[in-house]
């Protein structure tokens, strides 16, 4: 695959079949992923994959109260503000209501690395690896963030050593299609070489040949 048809299609895909992602295609995304850079090359990383559907079931009963308390919380009085963001917002639903179909679950943990400058890398590595064998992923980390203790605790992760849960990454087939994601164009966010002070190029549409 072309490098920036994987950059420009990996797109979120919560909604994806329940085939099981085979072993070599697994081994493939994990090899890719522990290349990607890390600081002091320390690589403080241990990596988690889920296909046993009891830790599956179990994993979504986590994933489903995380849900809620999301939207109890952070999104307790968002309202959707366009068609976008309601289809988005259907889509992350269907995902907690079918999180236990889903056949692989990749759990990144890490150490030593507060702000994810050295596991984020890695997560996208796998990410588009997994684009190139044709299986769609979703990087959520409500997961780790309001049910990391239990996740750890499902999962046998050592309670003492710091290992943090950073993300969980659901991978599997795709029911949607891939496509470019539609995003305010480039020069519309980009500021040069001071804040506010907009960039001497343009980009309304996407740069990508294969967009058109």
């Amino acid at each position: 695959m072309d490098l920036f048809e994987a950059l420009y299609t990996t797109r979120a895909m919560r909604r994806v079949r329940p085939d099981p992602v085979p072993e070599k295609v697994v081994a493939a995304m994990l090899d890719a992923a522990i290349r990607a850079p890390s600081g002091s090359n320390a690589q403080s990383w241990r990596w988690v994959t889920v296909t046993d559907q009891p830790t599956l079931e179990a994993m979504a009963d986590l994933y489903r109260a995380a849900w809620q308390t999301l939207n109890d919380t952070v999104y307790k009085d968002a309202v959707p503000a366009d068609t976008q963001a309601r289809r988005v917002s259907r889509s992350a639903a269907w995902l907690a209501d079918n999180f236990e179909t889903v056949p692989l679950v990749v759990l990144p943990y890490t150490r030593n690395d507060p702000n994810g400058a050295s596991i984020y890398p890695a997560v996208w590595n796998l990410m588009l690896a997994a684009r190139g064998h044709g299986v769609g992923t979703t990087l959520t980390t409500i997961l780790g963030v309001f049910q990391g203790a239990a996740l750890g605790e499902l999962l046998g992760v050592p309670a003492d050593r710091g290992w943090v849960n950073a993300a969980a990454v659901t991978c599997g087939y795709p029911l949607g299609r891939w496509d470019v994601a539609a995003r305010k164009p480039a020069h519309q966010v980009v500021y040069q070489d001071r804040w506010g002070r907009p960039p001497a190029w343009t980009a309304p549409e996407a740069l990508w040949p294969g967009a058109t």
